[in-house]
């Protein structure tokens, strides 16, 4: 397999190992995304990443390690995902860049191609011949190789239809076989490939799940539960071998999210697994190239780690998979794709404190090969150390934040960048690679990313106690956890900035406001500033789900919003600020950080500006990042900087 490596190589070079990483190292984005085995063990399609920024295909011949045909689109188009729909024809999706926001967007568009680059034809979205309509698949329909099954919706048209259609995938003809009552779905099929569960939004209320079910293709649909923003939810992952009982996450009869199983005919639901401090995953077998049984449940705590069900049918592969953790502790491993007998895999593997690898298991003969980095300039052993600690906050609750180090120097008396994630609800920071982190700890600085109450991941209860108190209880999470750090005599007291992007910019502005001794200066990085402006501004208060959220979220109350806008307590601020921002941002309009530096020079108080005029709501070009962090570090050397240990 190494000359697979060779040839995946050919399009792109990198130096040699350097004793350091770079800014530009760590803003470059991964080069190789996916790498897909087909059904027949055939091929390998890789995507990878050109130089100007768009991801291409390669697909490889195995045994003659032949490049056979590349696939790249042009202008702001490139690939999304890659999938095998039968042994010699791959399915794609299409992404484009926009830049008002921080990622390519998916357009719904599918793309189909050969193995060899021939046949080559957009299946649906407006730029088709025939099917419109943006699409998603939701079954490749192995035993008809010709066809998969989609959903196309119009989520904003009220009283619109979530269709079901079988789609040729050598023509682009469609005919629909079903439909559901709701303008957007996440559709489910059965063993026999009929559509069955649907979740999507209600028609007539925003903020309201449903999700609905039917017996079989004659049956018509009825609604099996609704969920409301504050309510725990199933969310159905596919059918049990039964063809009844279907597998799902839950947080309807526990606190965090659950496997379950759930019967819709007699409406009751089984815990398979639960974790009484954080959400677990399943993990799933494969047979035939496709997801089989759910043999096992992952969590990310204080590690990442998996436990594996005993008594499941598929006994050999979970004995294979388990085999492959205990090679590879700590770390995530992912099957990408799988050959029809079960023969080959694709492994993707990835930590805190790897970059991203890819592998071929040979399952029969129990053999792992390496294929590549995702990222081949960066090296393992170049990386700061990450870890995952705990702390009680003031008031009791048990609070798991992210910590990464320095490598090169003693976990005594650090400056500390406090990292607080932005959302608030439902993001969480886990074990896994994050760049900010990295950058900032390669230069010298622990960086503590506080999973907050409001976090996702530990609770509905966890995640519901942060509504309202965005600048109350959330912030004192995270200042309990820079003086945690600072009794353990990691971090100096006197030597502490915040940072973040989005509400994380808005929480490290807060900070420093309410700990004006604690924090020696602050960044804000397209934050919000003013919670007035969240009613008034950006794409949030366009939908009326939007404005519903903001009420839960941040609530109408006006002496409360005011007390908690950093802008609106500014006379407290020592700390010096730096904001940054995109012009284009539209979920945090640039009025936020205009706003607030008009105030501070009303004030003199000391600031520093950076604006991109064609980012969003976070910098997707690597040479913007690049800026960000040079202009960062050195603010942060300016205030916190190991100049400034003995003063």
């Amino acid at each position: 397999m190494r000359a697979l490596l060779a040839v995946l190589l050919l399009c792109w070079q990198f130096a040699a190992t350097a004793q350091s990483l770079s800014l530009a190292d760590y803003a470059r984005q991964p080069q190789f995304l996916e790498i897909k085995i087909s059904p027949t063990g055939k091929y390998l399609a890789a995507t990878s990443r050109s130089e100007e920024g768009n991801v291409y295909l390669q697909v490889i011949d195995i045994k003659t390690n032949q490049v056979i045909s590349v696939r790249h689109f042009s202008g702001r188009d490139s690939i999304g995902t890659i999938n095998w729909a039968n042994a010699e024809r791959l399915l794609l999706t299409i992404v484009r860049d926009i830049g008002a926001l921080e990622s390519p967007v998916a357009t719904g568009e599918l793309f189909a191609v050969n193995a060899d680059g021939s046949n080559a034809k957009m299946l649906t979205g407006y730029r088709a011949d025939h099917e419109k309509d943006a699409a998603t698949i939701i079954n490749y329909l192995p035993e008809d190789e010709n066809f998969v099954l989609i959903v196309t919706a119009t989520p904003n048209r009220r009283g619109s239809f979530s269709l079901v259609k079988r789609l040729n995938i050598e023509n682009g003809r469609t005919r629909q076989v079903a439909r559901a009552p709701m303008r957007s779905s996440g559709m489910i099929t059965d063993a026999n490939g009929v559509a069955r569960i649907a979740v999507g939004v209600d028609q007539n209320n925003d903020n309201e799940m449903v999700m609905m079910y039917r017996k079989d293709e004659r049956s018509d649909w009825q609604t099996l539960r609704r969920y409301g923003q504050r309510d725990g939810s199933f969310q159905p992952i596919g059918f049990m071998a039964d063809n009844v009982r279907i597998l799902g996450t839950s947080d309807t009869q526990t606190d965090t999210k659950a496997i379950s199983i759930f019967n819709p005919e007699t409406g009751q639901e089984e815990v398979l697994a639960h974790h009484p401090k954080v959400d677990v995953a399943p993990i799933f077998s494969l047979r035939n190239g496709l997801i089989n049984e759910v043999i096992g449940a992952a969590y990310d705590y204080d590690i990442y780690d998996e436990v594996f069900f005993a008594d499941v049918k598929d006994q050999e592969f979970s004995a294979n998979l388990q085999a492959l953790r205990a090679a590879f502790p700590g770390r995530r491993i992912s099957i990408t794709s799988g050959t029809q007998d079960n023969s080959l895999a694709i492994l993707s593997v990835r930590s805190a404190n790897h970059p991203v690898e890819f592998y071929i298991y040979d399952i029969k003969n129990k053999q792992l090969s390496y294929l590549l980095n995702a990222s081949p300039w960066l090296k393992a052993e170049q990386l700061a150390q990450t870890q995952a600690i705990f702390y009680k906050s003031r008031d009791g609750l048990d609070i798991h934040a992210i910590l990464t180090l320095p490598n090169n120097k003693e976990a005594k008396n650090l400056p500390l960048i406090m990292l607080p994630h932005g959302g608030p609800h439902g993001p969480r920071d886990y074990l896994d690679y994050d760049s900010d982190a990295k950058v900032l700890a390669q230069h010298g600085y622990a960086v503590l990313q506080p999973n907050f109450r409001g976090s996702g991941g530990f609770g509905r209860s966890f995640l519901q106690a942060g509504y309202q108190n965005w600048g109350t209880t959330m912030i004192d999470d995270m200042t309990d956890g820079v003086l945690h750090l600072v009794k353990e005599g990691i971090v100096d007291q006197n030597r502490v900035c915040a940072y973040g992007g989005s509400y994380g910019g808005y929480a490290a502005l807060m900070s420093a406001v309410r700990e004006p001794d604690l924090y020696k200066c602050t960044v804000g990085f397209v934050g919000v500033f003013d919670l007035n402006l969240m009613y008034t501004d950006g794409d949030i208060p366009q939908r009326k789900s939007g404005i519903n959220y903001l009420e839960m979220a941040i609530g109408r109350d006006q002496q409360r919003l005011d007390a908690q806008s950093p802008i609106k307590h500014l006379d407290k601020l020592k700390a010096p600020v730096f904001i940054i921002h995109g012009k284009e941002d539209q979920r945090v309009p640039i009025i936020h950080a205009d706003r607030l530096r008009a105030e501070l020079e009303k004030r003199n108080h000391p600031f520093e500006w950076l604006v991109k005029e064609k980012e969003g709501h976070g910098f997707y070009k690597p040479e913007n990042n690049v800026e960000r962090w040079e202009k960062m570090l050195a603010f942060f050397d300016k205030y916190i900087g190991d100049s400034r240990a003995a003063n």
